[in-house]
């Protein structure tokens, strides 16, 4: 696996137009893989992942993990290893912590293990506050002491009377991913029973509960939002394969059809995509459950319609917690709906800023009023021209890459370090399916 943290700044060069076809497996969810490097700090045993993605962000987790005294290993093109049985007493690196978002997840795993950590505010895309306050609830309600630093990092210690984590009842503010996932890890290692009500329950919260469980974590209620850990003493070492990205699985889906492809995608997890069915079911694109039930297939040439609600009502897509329509596919949903015939509202309610890169869609030729940070009304179908853009983050970036391969003529897109914190080679991997696109730089 090469360092991708220091591979150049580079753009993509696409020529738009043609159909994305063939059969490509999604790679393993970034999100779970995040969360699960950090887990593996809870012991002195080695935890092997495999499905690992090839991306940016899993780079700069690794880097924090080697910063702290682990032992991380790669082995061939998906696999690694951790041993943290040397885990020093050292902090997370602040130039570290600034480069990924989930920098907050080594939170937990340090408390329960050292029993202190002095965390440095974590980086991540720019498309909104992402608060750190059910973080500190979670932990506090844990026994933790947190306090807050001047430049937003968070001092934790574990109360000196206690001497360790204690279970409790937790009722969290918001059902945050990460926080949950802080939660959970945290409690894996405290004294007594933990209850976490109002959970997240996302497909990468589920693998990462599954492999507590397998190191040695007692867990229950894994995919409901009532979740129940009986802390252990020790904790030991596990191998898990992590999941399909459900969200780089639903923006294959919106790329065959908007370029009128045929594609399969095997071992998608189709169950984990009822809520995407609906969303885009409303712009017309269908997509089918094959390969005795383990595949998503697209048919090609869809003629994208957009579906009205009862008497000719404009339909909307929103994003919910899960097992809702995910927020990180609303960006991708903006393209769909841009080569459907028909008008339809998309609300984003999760961040303020992540509406904000439909402007570039609009220089390209598309119809889109932004209401507001959140809504857009989108009228289609549009015929897209490429442009010259820069990725803004890693869901935007996504979007606009699926614009320029639906769009005539070429396209630029600067800043595609963004598109590869959480896509793998998309390039090389689109190629293999008809898209002409080159890495330049």
């Amino acid at each position: 696996m090469d360092n991708l943290a220091d591979m150049p700044r580079s753009r993509f060069v696409i020529e738009g137009g043609n159909p994305i076809s063939g059969a490509l497996q999604a790679r393993g969810n970034k999100n779970a893989a995040l969360p699960m490097l950090a887990a593996a700090l809870l012991t002195d045993d080695e935890v092997t992942l495999s499905n690992v993605p090839r991306i940016r962000d899993v780079e700069a987790q690794i880097g924090l993990l080697r910063q702290l005294g682990a032992d991380a290993e790669i082995v061939g093109d998906d696999t690694v290893r951790i041993c943290a049985s040397g885990l020093g007493d050292d902090d997370p690196d602040p130039e570290l912590c600034r480069a990924i978002r989930a920098s907050i997840l080594l939170a937990g795993p340090l408390l329960a293990r050292r029993g202190r950590v002095s965390m440095p505010p974590p980086g991540g895309d720019v498309i909104g506050r992402r608060r750190l306050d059910t973080h500190v609830l979670a932990l506090e309600a844990l026994g933790a002491e947190v306090t807050l630093c001047p430049r937003g990092g968070l001092e934790c210690r574990v109360n000196e009377a206690a001497g360790r984590l204690l279970g409790a009842e937790i009722f969290l503010d918001e059902a945050s991913v990460t926080a949950t996932e802080n939660a959970v890890m945290a409690a894996s290692l405290a004294q007594g029973e933990t209850r976490i009500l109002n959970a997240a329950s996302e497909p990468h919260v589920q693998d990462l509960c599954r492999l507590l469980r397998e190191m040695g974590a007692g867990i229950e209620g894994i995919g409901t939002n009532a979740l129940t850990i009986e802390g252990a003493d020790r904790l030991g070492g596990a191998e898990f394969e992590i999941g399909p990205d459900y969200i780089e699985v639903g923006s294959l889906i919106t790329l065959a059809a908007v370029t009128g492809g045929e594609l399969r995608i095997p071992n998608a997890r189709p169950e984990e995509h009822r809520a995407t069915r609906i969303a885009f079911g409303r712009l017309g694109v269908d997509f089918e459950v094959r390969g005795d039930g383990r595949d998503l297939f697209v048919p090609g040439g869809q003629e994208l319609q957009v579906r009205t609600d009862l008497q000719g009502a404009i339909p909307k897509i929103e994003d919910a917690p899960w097992p809702g329509f995910p927020a990180d596919l609303t960006s991708i949903a903006v393209v769909g709906a841009t080569q459907s015939r028909g008008s339809v509202l998309i609300h984003e309610k999760l961040f303020e800023s992540r509406m904000f890169f439909v402007d570039r869609l609009v220089a390209m030729g598309a119809q889109i009023v932004l209401c507001d940070p959140h809504r857009v009304v989108v009228s289609g179908p549009s015929r897209l021209y490429g442009r010259d853009m820069v990725s803004p983050d890693i869901r935007a970036g996504m979007a606009m890459l699926i614009a320029a391969l639906c769009a005539e003529g070429r396209s630029v897109i600067d800043n595609v370090q963004q598109i590869d914190r959480g896509y793998e080679r998309i390039d090389e991997r689109l190629r293999s399916l008809g898209a002409d696109i080159e890495r330049v730089g």
